[in-house]
């Protein structure tokens, strides 16, 4: 089953998120069968363990919902066994040169292309793809998604675009505007400009643009092709707050 995240692709229809922090599986497969069109595993920031992401990413089987899975540094060693659960995108935080571009990519494809090692199971479905097909697969899949979350890296976009192998660029408009020294000031002008301008940039080059906070309608406008706008915590703690004051108000 192709999902609906892939599907939208160059379709002009804005694939919609969901971030995944809790460790219970029923969270992503409930965003899944909710219609969200990928799933963001944080493994960055939420104390997912290697086994839990693998647990997500088997919940979203079948869901039509893609699996994202963030790692926590741009490090092979650390990339390598999440490629290995077989995601649909691996998104690698805080890249803020091309080299360290090529670096991420590179950790994400076998040889000759990168450097990734082999060690294959869920990826071939236990066997019943067949391995060659497997790889030749592999040269896009999965997706190798950037972050673009620092002052460094927005001096040095031209040239982390030019970096082949990019699947999407994701901006991270929090960090990034901690680098600027207005950490989480989404309303501020100058922050603004500078999202304005990645996202430009990275539509110019014809590439996937994504990010995961901020005013949706200004993303759109920006020309955002994936955005994951809510969290399992966040719709949980929206939706006990509304009852609350709903049941206080009554």
């Amino acid at each position: 089953m192709e999902n609906r995240f892939k599907s939208n692709i160059g379709s002009g229809k804005v694939s919609l998120g969901c971030i995944i922090t809790l460790s219970d599986l029923c969270v992503s497969e409930l965003a899944g069968d909710c219609g969200m069109d990928f799933c963001w595993i944080d493994a960055e920031h939420a104390p997912h363990t290697i086994e839990g992401v693998h647990h997500h990413l088997i919940a979203l089987r079948g869901t039509g919902c893609a699996g994202l899975v963030r790692v926590r540094a741009n490090d092979p060693m650390l990339i390598k066994p999440y490629l290995d659960l077989a995601p649909d995108g691996v998104i690698i935080p805080m890249v803020n040169s091309a080299e360290e571009a090529a670096r991420a990519v590179a950790a994400c494809r076998y040889p000759l292309t990168g450097i990734r090692g082999c060690g294959v199971r869920r990826a071939v479905r236990y066997g019943a793809e067949n391995f060659f097909d497997y790889v030749k697969r592999s040269e896009k899949d999965p997706m190798v998604i950037i972050q673009i979350e620092h002052m460094d890296a927005v001096r040095n976009l031209d040239e982390i675009l030019e970096v082949p192998g990019i699947g999407s660029i994701c901006i991270g408009p929090c960090d990034l505007s901690g680098s600027m020294g207005i950490l989480n000031q989404m309303g501020d002008e100058k922050l603004n400009e500078v999202l304005d301008e990645v996202a430009a940039k990275v539509k110019a080059k014809g590439m996937l643009l994504g990010t995961a906070a901020g005013d949706f309608p200004r993303w759109k406008k920006r020309g955002v092709d994936w955005f994951a706008g809510i969290s399992d915590w966040g719709a949980m703690a929206a939706g006990i707050r509304a009852f609350k004051k709903d049941c206080e108000n009554a």
